[in-house]
């Protein structure tokens, strides 16, 4: 059981990229969403956001145990915070415009979960699940705002016009 735990906890063993677990974890799960969006198939979308945070809730207190602390190469809370910053966003079905949204989440979503700005911190310091947990949703909730507002003020810059 402690074995599918880690597998599932490191993001399918993105988190135990040495540098960087964090960002590589949210690259990974964006490698998926990526193929979700070409395929046009959004429930899984939805799908990975609600089975990531299930497996976070479900696998963070063998990590802690293990890892110490809010473990880095525990990611799987990073693949919730990354799915939510996608889960309200229209794509266009057009490649190029649908990577520059893509590639505006990820950069939105580490921003966010890196500095941890407007509260994000103090949902870090709760202990065990939620504080794991809680602080990438936030950060998730925080990029799609932007990203949406980004979407809305620049629509041609996301070929939305």
């Amino acid at each position: 059981m402690n074995s599918l735990k880690y597998l599932f906890g490191t993001g399918l063993y993105s988190g135990l990229i040495p540098k960087a677990p964090g960002t590589a974890g949210s690259l990974a799960v964006l490698l998926i969403i990526a193929g979700i969006i070409y395929a046009q198939f959004y429930l899984l979308l939805i799908l990975i956001l609600i089975g990531s945070c299930l497996i976070s809730l479900w696998v963070a207190s063998y990590f802690e145990e293990q890892f110490g602390e809010d473990p880095g190469r525990m990611v799987i809370d990073e693949w919730a915070g990354q799915s939510l910053t996608f889960i309200a966003i229209s794509f266009t079905g057009d490649l190029k415009s649908d990577f520059i949204i893509l590639i505006a989440g990820f950069i939105l979503f580490r921003f966010f979960d890196i500095l941890k700005p407007l509260g994000i911190n103090k949902l870090q310091k709760y202990k065990g699940r939620a504080g794991i947990l809680g602080d990438d949703l936030l950060a998730g909730l925080y990029a799609l705002i932007c990203l949406k507002t980004l979407i809305f003020t620049w629509p041609k810059l996301f070929g939305m016009a």
